[in-house]
Order: structure tokens, then sequence, then C-alpha cells
């Protein structure tokens, strides 16, 4: 993990587009970040986060699958810790867990509202389907990762976010059709579209689109 004392050092991150069907389409989770924040201030983006030291150490009641786990190998980070904080920040900042009922009585601080709910976190759900590092210049920049997870997964009322932080505002589904039309940074735009061709079936398989901005030269490539 890179040094968090840097605000301006790559951090590695993890997100989560969880998706849900409806009569008019797919819909994604989406909320929108505080006008103070320094990070993205007033955009709508999918919940996710920076790693935390813990992640790594997270037991989970069902790992990655294995074409997800080898791609994200190719990074620093360890992908358990990936999927573990997608699951988190998924956790902290919707109040909505993606796990599996089982008994949890050593949880750590973070994760003790979810183990309380007689939960594991579950990584079984999570396809890895983009990466990408900030440009340099920006405030805070990340190496993040972007899963897709079925929201069928989620144990408990998917339109209940009462045990959500205040990180994100106006926590709503949106038609995946209709998403564009919110205020959305250029990067959740393309890993939308990204989305919504795996979601249709249509995505190029089985590589993963990363966006490098770890220089000043922006590189696309995919990860096979």
């Amino acid at each position: 993990m890179s040094d968090i004392t840097d605000k301006t050092a790559i951090r590695d991150a993890a997100s989560i587009l969880l998706v849900r069907a409806s009569p008019e389409g797919p819909q994604v989770l989406m909320g929108q970040r505080g006008a103070q924040a320094a990070f993205m201030p007033e955009k709508f983006v999918f919940p996710g986060g920076a790693l935390d030291p813990g992640d790594a150490t997270i037991p989970l009641a069902t790992p990655l699958n294995p074409d997800c786990t080898a791609r994200l190998g190719r990074g620093h980070a360890s992908p358990h810790a990936l999927a573990a904080a997608a699951i988190r920040e998924l956790w902290e900042e919707t109040g909505l867990p993606l796990g599996v009922p089982s008994d949890w009585p050593d949880a750590p601080e973070d994760w003790r509202g979810f183990a309380a709910r007689g939960l594991r976190p579950d990584a079984g759900a999570l396809r890895f389907i983009f990466r990408a590092i900030t440009p340099p210049g920006r405030p805070r920049r990340f190496d993040a990762r972007f899963f897709l997870a079925d929201a069928s997964h989620v144990i408990g009322d998917l339109d209940d976010f009462s045990a959500a932080c205040e990180e994100l505002s106006h926590l709503h589904w949106v038609p995946m059709a209709e998403a564009r039309r919110l205020n959305l940074p250029f990067i959740t735009e393309v890993v939308l579209a990204e989305a919504e061709a795996t979601v249709r079936g249509e995505a190029m398989t089985p590589s993963v689109p990363f966006f490098d901005n770890s220089t000043g030269v922006s590189t696309f490539r995919r990860i096979a």
C-alpha cells in the first residue's frame, strides 16, 4: 500500500458497481460526493475507496474466482485485499452487506456492524472489469480496480441505506441507460460503458481494460 502521508501518492483502491434488474432494464447503485470533498467533489460515483492495512487479513467466505485473481495479481496489492476493500467500502458507504450467513466473533472494529448481522464477507459474486490510475496533478491519486456484482447477492433490503455513513449522499438506483445524465467523472463514464457491455454480454472477453496514468503519458491496454 502506498504511503498515505503523501496525499498525492498513488493508493490502491477498489469500487463496486452493484447492479440489479428492473422492468426498465438494469440499474446501478450510485451516490454523490460532497461539495467539500478533496477528490471529485459533487460527482456521482460508485461506492469505493482506498485499501486499509487490515483488508488483506479479512476472512472471505468465498474467494474471488481464479480468473479475476490472476488479472488482479498483476499489481502490487493482493487480490484478496482488493476484494475485501470493495466489500467493506460498499458496506460503509451504503449499508448494504455483500456476504453470507456465518458467525464471525472476532471481526475487527470496521466490520463489527457487518458481523452483527450474522454475516461474513463473500467475494464469490465479484467480477473484475476495469482498472484505472488517476493522472498526475490531481489532489488524490488512486490505482482503482472496479468490480461488478449482482445485487441479488446482497443480504437484506436493497433500498435500505440507513446503515450508510455520510460519505455519499443521494444514494439511489440509477437506470444504466440514464446514468450518463448525472454529473459523472470521465473515468466513471468509461467504466459504466464497460459495465453495460458486460451486463449485455457484449464486453471483450476475457481481457480487462486498464487506463494507466501512472506517468505523464496516458496509456490504454488490456489485461489478458
